[in-house]
């Protein structure tokens, strides 16, 4: 940490921080609750998803599954339909993977611990300290894309070049231990509203001690020149080998439990263009859904999981 962050200015930060998430933030269904299981779920369904598309979700998921056992007692495939519009649908094979491992072995609730958390299906590092500091109260600072930014900015300024493993390391130092919920909350939203990769210094309650916020305006610029240069492009998201497996799953969520649907029902269904030539391609997306766990293959087609 750079050397004029003594525990004064620690505690400067988390003074500044913690009163604007007190003095208001997005109302969010998740936030409205301390169940730990409805955390667990909002925090898997956030991941790599914008809060746009969770939000309707997330209720009619927990009114479906309001518990851990209530996840448990039906087959993946119904949690794989409840999961619609989300996108990544291995996160809910993990979850119901998660559930039944947990009710199988006679727990009533979650672990209580970010090191018992990260041992369940689908868990990592970051979740696994979202769940134990909001729902638990647990010590344990949760770093992901937004809380790097944000912390790196507002200590090393600009050119910051912190790996993950010091990213921890200084998220770890500057945790408010009182409320640690609400700290690594306080974060993931700032990152989310204000210190965007284009920052909105401005409005930022961290600009008075951020090392960032005076060179704002270069950021700005260089994001410009970066963008006109063609910088970030990606193939078309259309043409992704992401988007197909989607849109598998989406096939085969219509289909009736009993039912298989052949493999040539798949492709034509998948694109207007398919033919047999196309045959090896979809073997092979249909070969890695399987691996997944977010389909069964027959021998004369394929169903989601738990079709005869």
């Amino acid at each position: 940490m750079t050397a004029n962050w003594d525990d004064a200015a620690v505690e400067r930060l988390q003074s500044l921080l913690l009163a604007w998430w007190d003095t208001g933030h997005r109302d969010l269904p998740w936030r409205r609750t301390s169940d730990p299981f409805a955390v667990l779920v909002s925090e898997v369904m956030l991941q790599q998803t914008q809060v746009t598309r969770v939000t309707p979700k997330f209720d009619a998921f927990l009114r479906r599954f309001p518990t851990l056992e209530a996840l448990a007692a039906v087959p993946v495939a119904d949690v794989i339909r409840a999961w619609s519009g989300l996108g990544y649908n291995r996160r809910a094979v993990n979850l119901h993977r998660l559930a039944r491992e947990l009710v199988e072995t006679g727990r009533s609730g979650l672990p209580e611990s970010a090191v018992e958390l990260q041992r369940l299906p689908g868990v990592g590092s970051y979740t696994a300290r979202a769940v134990a500091s909001i729902a638990f109260g647990e010590a344990v600072a949760a770093v992901d894309t937004n809380v790097q930014r944000v912390l790196t900015r507002v200590v090393d300024g600009p050119e910051r070049s912190r790996t993950g493993t010091q990213v921890q390391a200084l998220a770890d130092r500057l945790l408010a231990r009182e409320r640690p919920g609400a700290w690594n909350e306080a974060l993931m939203e700032l990152g989310a509203t204000i210190c965007l990769p284009v920052p909105d210094c401005p409005r930022c309650p961290l600009r008075s001690i951020c090392a960032t916020a005076p060179y704002a305006g270069t950021i700005r610029e260089r994001r410009a020149a970066y963008w006109a240069s063609g910088g970030g492009a990606t193939p078309r998201y259309e043409v992704s080998t992401r988007f197909y497996r989607g849109r598998i799953v989406e096939i085969l969520r219509v289909v009736p439990d009993s039912a298989v649907l052949p493999v040539e029902d798949i492709g034509r269904r998948l694109r207007l263009d398919y033919d047999e030539a196309a045959r090896p391609w979809l073997d092979g997306l249909l070969a890695g859904l399987a691996r997944d766990g977010l389909i069964t293959l027959h021998a004369d087609g394929a169903s989601l999981p738990g079709a005869e």
